[in-house]
């Protein structure tokens, strides 16, 4: 346990940033997991649309501080990676 005033209200200022921060978390995770499932399916005109609500989310938690920008930009590529390889397929 903290024994500072200062590192009493670190705590709290964490903890109120970690709840603030949670939802959008959660939100691109699952926006992800969307666009991942479209993909499998197949259905390109739906992964498209899931995979631009998620690119979009990315982008919109890396503006706000709550991922790296380079995090987001490794989970947007490697999306975009899975998205074009079943337009190949589709190709194929």
């Amino acid at each position: 346990m903290a024994n500072s005033k200062s590192a009493k209200k670190r705590i709290r200022v964490a903890e109120q940033r970690r709840a603030r921060n949670r939802p959008y978390r959660s939100a691109a995770r699952t926006f992800v997991k969307k666009a991942e499932l479209a993909i499998r399916a197949g259905d390109q005109t739906v992964a498209a649309t899931a995979v631009g609500d998620a690119i979009s989310m990315l982008d919109r938690v890396a503006g706000k501080g709550i991922i790296h920008k380079n995090n987001a930009a490794r989970r947007k590529s490697r999306l975009m990676a899975k998205f074009n390889k079943l337009g190949h397929t589709a190709a194929a």
